[in-house]
């Protein structure tokens, strides 16, 4: 992963996100603080303090009455958790539906869909229970057409949704989405997918981590783990402020995965640079200039997406695929083309300002689906990651799984079959970035 930027690691650099500036502070004694003990024990350590890690906190100290501490390099949440575009839908992966049928057959297919529109529900279930204000907005979402032959295969998707998955999508034409939702340059009809709405993700994040330590989780950010060893039936986890000893052991760093924990699913994974910018707050003339009267987030068919969506203030959230190196003057350069593109999607605001400018990795596998597996061949160990863009609602729900794999009230066969397992190795992984710049340069040749 050290191919990028070593700011991009760094809990030091502020993001500059518009979630920090809107979000309330984490509340009071729900950060435990940096791990400053010489040597402590817990059932279960978690690496990471996104989603997927406060989640497992949450359950496992909740559900299972486990004693659990979580560490976190960062404050907690500083991860992909409080820098996505709030996007809860579905799915996990960067397989099309039709491949998920062929790889891994219809029956799997049909339970991992079904687990990912559970997923779905979990995020509304644990705002409502633990009373997380996550700014929620939007009945569903929009994959839009960019342009004439890509609604053609629009028509596709909508049947495998309804027929295959019986999720009730429904497609939609240009002459529609212009008169109901927005219109654009790149606007020629959508796909509505009932299932997924908007929110704000930092506060989700930070709701996530006061639910876990009222229930009794110990929470430390600013806690990077320096090495992992294992000695006889115990986990050493290594901080600055002292050695963490733990029977088991969640990894749920995604794709901020450090360097010292490498080893363990080195070659394995691949870091993807995401990037967002959000304009001042828009005038009404300005929105209904294109037409725009949905909360529904939106991302379109290129293969090198953009998605975007109104802010509940009327600012227009705008992100896109990245640049390949982490470095600042890179992401300059990626912000002005941003704003570049959005004035040629929506000419009506290529004047507008835009205030804040931030990005952060998406985490993809060799197998394009996301993994929850035990590493290593040791029970006491699993990892939930790789969820390609698309976890505000996967990875709680992954974090609770692992939650309950590890404390022993589920087994693997629970899960989906695109979940299952570690993910498959890179061959020939030194080359990862080259093969990441080839990837990027044919998706740019397959969107024209």
């Amino acid at each position: 992963m050290s191919w990028y930027h070593s700011s991009m690691y760094d809990p030091a650099v502020p993001v500059g996100s518009f979630w920090e500036e809107e979000a309330p502070p984490l509340a009071a004694g729900v950060d435990s603080g940096a791990f400053s003990e010489a040597e402590a024990t817990c059932d279960v350590a978690i690496i990471g303090g996104g989603y997927t890690g406060l989640s497992a906190a949450l359950h496992l100290a909740r559900d299972h009455n486990v004693d659990v501490r979580l560490l976190e390099a960062g404050p907690l949440g500083w991860g992909a958790s409080g820098r996505n575009g709030g996007f809860c839908a579905l799915q996990p992966t960067g397989l099309g539906l039709g491949e998920l049928v062929s790889r891994f057959g219809k029956a799997e297919a049909r339970r991992f869909i079904s687990s990912q529109v559970e997923a779905v529900e979990l995020v509304q279930a644990l705002a409502r229970d633990e009373g997380i204000d996550y700014s929620p907005q939007g009945d569903g979402t929009l994959h839009v057409a960019h342009d004439e032959k890509r609604f053609r295969e629009l028509e596709e998707e909508v049947r495998l949704w309804r027929d295959g998955f019986g999720i009730q999508a429904r497609l939609m034409s240009r002459e529609e989405v212009a008169a109901s939702q927005y219109d654009s340059t790149e606007q020629f009809g959508a796909a509505f997918d009932p299932v997924g709405f908007g929110l704000q993700p930092l506060r989700f994040a930070r709701g996530l981590a006061a639910a876990a330590a009222r229930h009794g989780a110990k929470l430390h950010g600013g806690s990077n783990v320096e090495s992992w060893e294992k000695h006889d039936d115990w986990h050493h986890l290594v901080t600055p402020g002292g050695t963490l000893r733990a029977r088991k052991v969640i990894l749920a760093t995604n794709g901020f995965i450090r360097p010292a924990l490498d080893r363990r699913l080195e070659k394995r994974l691949v870091p993807v640079l995401s990037n967002i910018i959000v304009t001042r707050p828009l005038t009404e003339s300005e929105r209904l200039a294109q037409k725009w009267r949905t909360e529904r987030p939106c991302s379109n068919t290129r293969s090198l997406l953009f998605y975007y969506r109104m802010l509940p203030d009327n600012r227009f959230l705008f992100g896109s695929r990245g640049d390949l190196t982490g470095r600042p003057e890179d992401g300059a350069v990626m912000r002005r083309w941003m704003e570049k593109r959005l004035g040629e999607v929506f000419p009506a605001w290529a004047e507008v300002e835009t205030t804040h400018y931030w990005r952060g990795f998406v985490c993809m596998t060799r197998r394009l689906t996301p993994s929850i597996a035990y590493m290593e061949n040791d029970r006491t160990a699993l990892a939930a990651l790789g969820y390609h863009g698309d976890g505000v609602s996967a990875a709680p729900w992954a974090g609770r799984m692992a939650a309950r794999l590890i404390a022993g009230k589920a087994s693997e066969s629970d899960l989906p079959a695109p979940f299952r397992g570690e993910p498959g190795l890179i061959p020939f992984a030194a080359l990862r970035r080259w093969y990441l710049r080839g990837a990027l340069s044919y998706y740019r040749w397959t969107d024209l």
